[in-house]
């Protein structure tokens, strides 16, 4: 069915006889064919946001409808491409029409030549259903990708093959209860604002080990949660989220680059393919699927995607993998659905964004979770959605910061001045927040025992009293605090410069296990408790404990390897206690 423009306004195109079209359905506009999806009908009339630059639209040109939504292609070849916001593949763009793309084009998410080898695992005369497992291709060295029975089937194997296929090829052939035969390829399409359903939605209860001190052990987020990070022009975002890219205990990763600079994001496109995963030693590719929409590419593609991004995470979250959606940014998402509600002329909410953003932020994070799969032999799969958001002059107060903070339950506020101080990580540990904490407290009992919480809240209180005690100092100097106030300062200082601080470039820093994170700040904690002690016993003048070698060494200890930190926390612990111990009985501070 086809109509006719009367109106086009930047990325929005207005056309007339339409009347058989759906809100939703993709449309090919103008001579050209480029892509667009039906947001709005008044009648016969389509308001259509277009996916590709308009210029040279005008009044007249015919639209056509295809009458399906838009939707991503999923199946043996995500892994290691690269897709814009509405999965085109932009390596396989290239080859084609140099390093624009060029309006029109269309090509395939899959590549419809390379053959896959399909190894079956269901048997004929199995009785399958939607998510049923019906044989696995080995994608990439590091994930096996499993096929599986599109949702809404359900039969009963009349045949399967083994061999070399490609994603449209026939590998198995299912009899329905009505007898119809249903064939099913490797490939299945998902309308991307559709969540892919799931058997049941569970509590997330096992923490995302991330490798990085502050948000493993002060404010950790769940497998299948949900978190934000916000920050602004300089704080580290982008290099937060690489290294959670990189570090996390996920199966596979799901970057999109959603109205980034294009420096930036050549710079991931750069970097990943040269990362070295840990777990397996292969290139961080192998499980990796980045989607890029730089700000200069069409601001409607931008819109869409998230929701291409996240449809791809829930493909691989049906296979059992535990996948993590980084999305950077959420803000210039927002900023499209901004530009696109103001040439639709709806009726502006706060600072210009329309009034069903939190409505929208909302249908992005609440994809994420931990499901049992479709398929009935439980299996578990989980989503984690962390997103950035970049607020206009690091003001978390505006709308997307306070929509997505009211959905989320980890909140990890970076801070200019942390950044400026060269303080890395630059997560402020005062305005940040994890709600999973109560959840997750069984698992830390169970793995590390009850001390690691306890540490935990020791640690909160005392960079919450420093806090304080700064105030004072400011006012007073810190040569008026009494002893047990200049070791809180001095314990604080421990913490955020020996702990919290974490250097993303040096391999031994980079990346610390939860076992390492725990002793360490055991260590600085009992420096603590040691020093209270001497002050107990009459120590009046605390910066001989200050000056302690241990002391120095406690400040190099994070550098220690993996394999020797536990003997040599030991022997700083031991030379702790003898040096204070001298300092007690030589009364060198009484």
């Amino acid at each position: 069915m086809s109509g006719r423009i009367v109106k086009v306004s930047g990325p929005l195109v207005v056309a007339e006889g339409l009347s058989d079209a759906n809100i939703a359905d993709v449309v090919r506009v103008g001579g050209q064919r480029l892509i667009g999806e039906i947001l709005t009908m008044t009648g016969d009339s389509a308001s259509i946001q277009v996916y590709e630059e308009t210029s040279g639209l005008g009044p007249g040109a015919e639209v056509v409808t295809t009458g399906v939504q838009l939707s991503v292609e999923l199946g043996p070849g995500l892994l290691e491409s690269i897709y814009d916001g509405i999965q085109r593949p932009l390596t396989e763009i290239r080859k084609l029409t140099g390093e624009t793309i060029a309006r029109g084009v269309d090509v395939p998410a899959l590549d419809r030549k390379k053959e896959w080898e399909f190894t079956p695992v269901a048997q004929t005369g199995d009785t399958v259903s939607g998510g049923s497992i019906l044989g696995t291709v080995d994608e990439t060295t590091a994930v096996v990708h499993k096929i599986m029975v599109p949702p809404g089937v359900a039969g009963v194997v009349e045949s399967i093959e083994q061999g070399y296929f490609t994603v449209e090829q026939t590998i198995c052939k299912v009899k329905t209860d009505k007898g119809q035969i249903v064939d099913i390829p490797m490939m299945q399409k998902w309308p991307v604002r559709v969540g892919r359903p799931f058997e049941k939605k569970s509590t997330p209860s096992t923490p995302l080990c991330t490798g990085q001190r502050i948000i493993d052990t002060l404010f950790p987020l769940a497998k299948g949660g949900t978190a934000a990070v916000p920050g602004p022009f300089g704080s580290g975002k982008t290099v937060v989220q690489h290294q959670l890219a990189k570090w996390s205990d996920v199966d596979i990763v799901v970057y999109i680059g959603c109205g980034e600079r294009g420096n930036e994001m050549t710079d991931v496109l750069m970097e990943f393919p040269e990362l070295n995963d840990p777990r397996s030693g292969e290139p961080l590719m192998k499980r990796t699927v980045l989607i890029a929409n730089t700000s200069d590419m069409p601001v409607a593609a931008r819109e869409a995607s998230i929701y291409t991004g996240i449809t791809i995470a829930e493909y691989f979250r049906d296979m059992g993998y535990d996948v993590a959606v980084i999305a950077d940014s959420t803000s210039r998402w927002a900023e499209a659905l901004r530009e696109m509600s103001g040439r639709l002329e709806e009726m502006p909410g706060e600072e210009g964004y329309p009034a069903y953003l939190s409505s929208r932020l909302a249908q992005f994070y609440e994809r994420a979770g931990t499901v049992d799969c479709l398929g009935g032999d439980n299996r578990k799969g989980s989503l984690t959605a962390i997103g950035a958001v970049s607020p206009p002059g690091g003001d978390t107060s505006e709308p997307v910061s306070q929509a997505t903070m009211r959905i989320v339950k980890v909140f990890w506020g970076l801070d200019a001045s942390l950044a400026y101080a060269r303080h890395f990580p630059a997560i402020n540990w005062l305005s940040s927040y994890s709600l999973y904490l109560d959840t997750l407290k069984p698992w830390y009992d169970d793995a590390y025992g009850a001390d690691f919480l306890l540490n935990r809240n020791k640690t909160m209180a005392l960079l919450q009293e420093e806090a304080e005690l700064q105030e004072i100092v400011k006012l007073v100097g810190q040569d008026s605090l009494s002893a047990p106030d200049r070791l809180t300062l001095e314990t604080a200082k421990m913490i955020r410069e020996d702990f919290l601080q974490q250097n993303a470039f040096v391999d031994l820093d980079s990346f610390s296990s939860y076992e390492k994170q725990a002793s360490l700040l055991s260590l600085i904690l009992y420096y603590n408790e040691l020093c209270k002690d001497a002050i107990a016993k009459g120590v009046e003048n605390v910066q001989p404990l200050f000056d302690i070698p241990a002391r120095e060494k406690t400040g190099r200890a994070k550098m220690v390897p993996p394999s020797e930190y536990e003997e040599g926390y030991k022997a700083i612990a031991g030379e702790m206690e003898v040096q204070i111990d001298a300092i007690v009985k030589g009364g060198d501070g009484a």
